[in-house]
């Protein structure tokens, strides 16, 4: 087995059934691509709705290669499928989402149906088939949120950590992953740069030169979520301690001496992103790796994370891409671009 560059992971994915909703996106390329070379379950079956981003998925992970992958054509919104998918799976990673801002301000209820709705039939899914882990995927943008995106993500959260006062005796336990902008994905800035430069353009367009972001790799993406599902106990949200840029920094980095064209803030765009807010503070606990934003459950203890080395914030405590610790300079996104298909 593979050991993770970045996390300490003891997970035990040996004769599992794994299902991936959104599995033919970025990050469920790089999980399937990691379970793959990893571990050795029964199933790993691949949740998505596009049959030709399933076909030339098939290309390189080969179900006959890989008999351990199943194809399965589907649509979050429809339960019903869900819950056929589901049958007999042990772990849910959960991806499927829409995801771009202005696409979601001009189409919202689109985004309520895939990210709110979805989210909820695949809790109920997951319950009626018992399956043991549910992890979802977040984003830093469902934290005080200011555009449908990000609400229809904070809303999400909200049904994944709630999920668990509802398991029972059925013993589903339900988490939420949340980072930063993902280096290299579909829709991120780094490949419409990269495009621009390799195209000859004479500048780079930049909304607000005091903008920053939050970046992770895939690969640490990933790794953290499969990190998260070896410790999970139910209701916990996780955040990654991940580096800050400055969007300018970032443009510099790129394209070294090509000036930038200040082009204003999109609609539902953010200066700064954060991950928790002071409010959230109270309730989060800070491990060497990573934040843990607790539930708030009557049965809930925090005695484990404690006994694993865990301390509470302070009470004024505040995640933000513009205060954190950690900021990138251009070596290390270079780093990060690394092997990286713009």
């Amino acid at each position: 087995m593979t050991a993770s560059k970045y996390y300490d992971i003891d997970l035990d994915l040996e004769g599992k059934s794994i299902l991936v909703t959104g599995g033919t996106g970025s990050f469920g390329k790089k999980f399937v691509k990691t379970v793959l070379e990893r571990y050795n379950p029964h199933r790993l079956i691949i949740f998505s709705r596009d049959e030709l981003k399933q076909f030339e998925m098939a290309q390189t992970f080969d179900p006959a290669e890989h008999r351990c992958l199943r194809y399965f054509l589907g649509d979050v919104r429809d339960r019903e499928r869900l819950q056929m998918a589901m049958r007999e799976v042990d772990v849910v990673v959960h991806a499927a989402a829409l995801k771009q801002v202005p696409a979601a301000e001009y189409n919202p209820f689109e985004f309520v149906r895939t990210n709110i709705l979805g989210a909820e039939n695949v809790v109920q899914a997951a319950l009626a088939n018992k399956v043991g882990h549910v992890i979802a995927l977040s984003t830093d943008k469902a934290m005080s949120p200011i555009n449908l995106y990000g609400a229809t993500k904070l809303a999400s959260d909200k049904i994944f950590v709630a999920a668990n006062n509802l398991s029972g005796s059925v013993g589903s336990k339900f988490a939420v992953v949340r980072y930063g902008n993902v280096v290299g994905s579909r829709g991120s800035v780094v490949p419409f740069f990269h495009k621009l430069i390799q195209s000859g353009a004479a500048e780079l367009p930049i909304t607000d030169p005091r903008m920053t972001r939050f970046w992770i790799t895939l690969e640490q993406g990933v790794d953290f979520v499969l990190s998260c599902l070896d410790k999970m106990q139910g209701g916990e949200t996780y955040i990654p301690k991940i580096p800050s840029m400055r969007m300018t920094d970032l443009a510099e980095a790129m394209a070294p001496g090509l000036p930038h064209k200040i082009i204003g803030i999109r609609p539902g765009e953010k200066i700064h992103e954060v991950m928790i807010t002071e409010d959230y503070a109270r309730n989060t606990v800070e491990l060497p790796d990573r934040y843990i934003i607790q539930p708030v459950f009557a049965f809930w203890t925090t005695e484990h994370l404690i006994d694993a080395g865990a301390k509470v914030v302070p009470d004024d405590f505040r995640y933000g891409s513009d205060n954190n610790t950690d900021w990138m300079d251009g070596p290390r996104l270079h780093s990060m671009l690394s092997g990286l298909e713009l």
